[in-house]
Formats: C-alpha cells, structure tokens, sequence
C-alpha cells in the first residue's frame, strides 16, 4: 500500500517542490528573468559572435551537425557550429532543467502554454527552453533547441532498423552492408550504447518495465532490450544516492540534470571543440541562407535565453553543413527556393515528410509495481502482421510523478504512404507543413490493434480516462523526417544538387520514416557515412 507519505517523498524527489517548478504564475514580469538567473547563470553569460567568415559552417549541433563538426575538425577544417538554444550545463546536484509535470521556461522554447501528454494544459513563463514544441495545421513536432539538439530531451533509445525496412526506405540510394559493417557499430561507440543491466532493470523504480513485459508476454509478444545512450553506471549512482535523482523518477523530455543520458555535449561535441579547430556558438538563430556569387552566406539573429534581439549580422563560408533537423533544414532550404536566394534547388525540396509513424500509447488499471516510474527504456515488441508493421517501446508516463498503474508506451509504425510537404506563404513570410488533417489515422488505427490485443490479454483498460486515449498520434511526432531526402534534393551523400558545397546532414535527408524504430541512430550512422565521403572526395 502506497501512503501519503510516500506519494509526497516522490513527488519531492522529483524535483516538484520548491523554486524549480514554481509555475509561472507565482512570478512577476520583473522577477521572472531573475529566477532563471539564479537557477541556470550558466546560460547568461556573454554570448561571443561567430567569425564573419569560416571554411566550413555548420547550422545546427544535434547529431547529424555534431558529427560533421567533430570529423570536418579531425581532418584539419575550421568549422563553425550555430545553435538557436542554449548550453546548457549539467550538475550532480542542481536540478538545471524543468520536470515534465510543472514544468516552466526551462522546459518549451518561446511558448506560454502546452499540452502534456498526462492530458492537461499547463502555462508558464515564455523562455528559451530545450523542448520546441512546433505547431502547424494538423501537425505538432517536438524537436530540440538546444546545444546537442534532440540528443538533449530524446529517450536515449538507438536502434537499428531491419534490412527489409531498411531497404524499402532507401531504395539502394544507400546501402545496408555499409552501414550495417561500418557506420552503425562506429556510432554504438563513439555513444557507448549498451542495454539496461538486469541490476537496474530489477529495481523498484523500473517495475513498470517488468508490469511492461509481463502484460505483453501475455499478449503472445517476445520482448527485447533496447540498446539506449543512457549512462547505466550514473543510472546506478542515481539508485545508490550519490547524485540527485533524474532518470530514476521519470525525467527525460526536458533534459537530465545529472547528466545521466550521455548526450552529444559528452561525446561528438565535446571531442570536436578539444580538436581546437571547432567552435560550437549558443543563442544563434538563423533566419535565412544564399549564395552571394562567391561563398554561402549565412543570416543570424543572437538571441538572450529570454528571446531578446542582441545583434543580427550576416557570416559566409565556403561550404555549409545543413543539420538543423528535418523542420529547420526543411525550411531554409524551401525559403531560400522561393526568395531566390538559393536559386538551383530542384523541385523535389521540401517533399518526402513524414512523421516515423510515432504514437503515445496508454494503458490503464494495472497494480502499481513501486513508487514512481523511472525513464529509460528496457524493451521494445515488433509486430508486422497488421496493416503497418508495428513497434511498441516500454516507456514511463512522462508528467505523472508517482506509479499509478498506467502504462505507457512509444508506438513507431511503418508507413510509407502518407506524406507531408513543406510551402513558402510570402504573405506571411514563413514556410508551412502541408499535412493531411487524416495524415496519421492509419499509423493509429494500425497501433490500436496491437495495444488493444494487449489489454485484453492483460485485463488492463485501453487509454487512462478521461485524461489520456489510448492511442495518442494523429497530429503529433516526436521523430520529423524528410523534406531533402537523400537522392532526390541530394546525391547518395548529401551533397544538394546544384549547389557545390552545400550538404543535408540531418532526418531531413531521410524520406518519413526509419524502418519503425527510433530514427536516431540511423540518422547519426547516415551523417557518419556522408561526412566521410566528403571529406575523402574533397567536398
């Protein structure tokens, strides 16, 4: 039996009492500034401007711009990394980030409102947070806006894709043996990716993982552990005591304090900045990109965390890294076609989006395995026999502090056939997603299936009413991909047709989906792969 006691010890170490997670509405407009000062002065500090010029400049720092920094570094290259968000830091004791069940400025990019996935709207400050949250008709994406991009707020989860999957996404554009003998296991190393120790997966903060596989045993599935990013030996410090808790009481979607999930600022970016030939510069949003005749050039607006103009100023290089995820690469590059700054773009730019087949899928009524519900996940089932193949991955319930028996899982179905396209509107001057209002129902109808064959085998209730349905994805993804996809805007390595010196590093490259699986590791083996063609065949 839970008691108050124990709801309220949870609750605290989840970092829901005190200052952090005071809702914004506890604050004044002349305090507000002043408390983020004081929880984060890491990210006020003076932000430096880039160089007016560089060989090689990178616009964005998450995995696809990261590796291309760390290796264009290696083989002697100044570069210059742009990233719109903050560094922000770790500690093993300061809670840095929001949790997801109040969360405040820290927590979503310049909004003031936002619907979590426990069914509720919540309000705060607006702010330079590290979840952008970006709404277009009947499609909501969560990427990331900070330095190391999705790496930041992801679920640590790295896997690879099938090679029938993998194939039917590509086309023979790439090849499987390649990636499969050489990029793929180059990035299990260089992100120490491993699955959960059977001696954090049997503590009490992961028994709805263990509730997890049982209630899909049941349903005749075979679960398998999930190779993640996450730091097993800070995830057992977490257990011990001997730093503040993060991973262990469900954090993720807003960032690790602690540093438990082994994100790019402790690999890919901390190892390009140590080449001395890399330099990676926080608060720079890029507004547009061209070519003048001579060298790309690059409009930058540097921004405080708080949103504040401090200076716009153009940079120019000789060749440009696009990498700022599937939306932000998308619309540069379709701006930059219809303002004619970039004027050889062909007219597959800004096709071929789609959302990975990404659902929220909830499951309600089951006994309650301990205290609160830790973030990592421990498996994953595959299913291919319904109308799209499907995969489920054990998850938390990300805004619910405490073990009330909901399960909660990450659906990725493959779906090949909806699509979305990105359109410039010159009457607002901003690039739009063109996405079907039905655009997901398939992905849905397909996951509802197999959670349902779940809870009737389980004796579990689909959804958690009246907060939370059951299937959860019709106008949502967490996994954006394709709007330059590789061999149509872009030859077989990302060099953009028509513009020498001009390259797509990113999910951006990848045509919808990944094969029903994270896109993560496939994107980071992809700019692994592209990058070093480019630096072997001298651009």
């Amino acid at each position: 039996m839970t008691t108050r006691r124990q709801v309220l010890a949870a609750i605290g170490a989840s970092g829901l009492a005190g200052l952090p997670s005071m809702p914004a509405q506890a604050f004044t407009p002349a305090l507000k500034l002043l408390k983020y000062k004081m929880l984060v002065p890491e990210i006020f500090r003076a932000i430096p401007c880039p160089p007016t010029y560089t060989p090689c400049l990178v616009i964005g720092s998450g995995f696809g711009g990261a590796i291309s920094a760390l290796r264009l570094a290696q083989a002697g290259q100044q570069v210059t990394v742009l990233e719109r968000g903050s560094k922000w830091p770790t500690h093993a004791r300061r809670l840095i980030f929001s949790n997801d069940t109040l969360p405040d400025g820290r927590a979503f990019w310049h909004r003031k409102s936002a619907d979590m996935i426990a069914g509720v709207t919540c309000r705060f400050d607006s702010f330079g947070g590290v979840m952008d949250a970006t709404d277009y008709t009947n499609m909501t994406v969560w990427r990331g806006a900070a330095v190391g991009g999705g790496s930041v707020i992801f679920t640590g989860v790295m896997i690879q894709p099938e090679r029938h999957y993998f194939d039917a996404i590509f086309q023979g554009t790439v090849n499987f043996d390649e990636m499969n003998n050489t990029y793929y296991p180059l990035v299990r190393k260089m992100l120490k990716l491993a699955p959960m120790p059977n001696s954090i997966y049997n503590s009490r903060p992961f028994g709805h993982s263990r509730l997890w596989d049982e209630q899909v045993a049941k349903a005749g599935y075979t679960s398998y552990p999930v190779d993640s990013q996450w730091n097993w030996d800070l995830v057992q410090a977490e257990l011990s005591g001997r730093v503040q808790r993060s991973a262990t009481v469900g954090m993720s979607n807003h960032g690790n304090s602690n540093g438990v999930k082994y994100d790019l600022n402790q690999n890919y970016l901390k190892m390009a900045e140590a080449t001395g030939r890399a330099k990676v510069y926080p608060g720079q949003e890029v507004q547009g990109i061209g070519w003048d005749g001579s060298r790309y050039t690059v409009d930058v607006i540097k921004r405080s965390p708080d949103g504040r103009q401090l200076e716009r100023y153009v940079l120019t290089c000789d060749r440009l890294f696009l990498a700022a995820g599937s939306i932000g690469t998308s619309e540069l590059l379709v701006r930059a076609q219809a303002q004619g700054t970039l004027r050889n773009l062909n007219a597959e730019t800004g096709r071929g989006w789609g959302t990975n087949g990404d659902t929220i899928v909830v499951r309600s009524f089951g006994m309650p395995r301990g205290l609160v519900q830790a973030s990592p996940c421990a498996s994953r089932i595959h299913d291919p026999r319904g109308a799209l193949p499907v995969t489920l991955e054990n998850w938390y319930v990300p805004g619910v502090p405490v073990d009330l028996g909901i399960i909660g899982s990450l659906g990725m179905a493959f779906d090949q056939t909806n699509r979305g396209q990105f359109t410039y509107d010159p009457y607002t001057d901003k690039v739009n997603l063109q996405w079907a209002a039905g655009g997901n129902d398939d992905v849905v109808a397909a996951t509802r299936v197999v959670s349902n064959r779940i809870c009737t085998a389980s004796n579990t209730v689909p959804g958690a009413r009246p907060f939370v349905q059951d299937v959860n994805g019709r106008n949502w993804t967490a996994h954006p991909l394709g709007g330059a996809v590789i061999g149509k805007v872009t030859d077989a390595y990302g060099r953009v047709k028509g513009h020498p010196g001009l390259y797509v590093m990113d999910g951006a490259a990848i045509p919808g989906s990944t094969g029903a699986v994270n896109p993560a590791l496939t994107i980071a083996a992809l700019a692994e792969r592209n990058i070093h063609n480019i630096i072997q065949r001298g651009g």
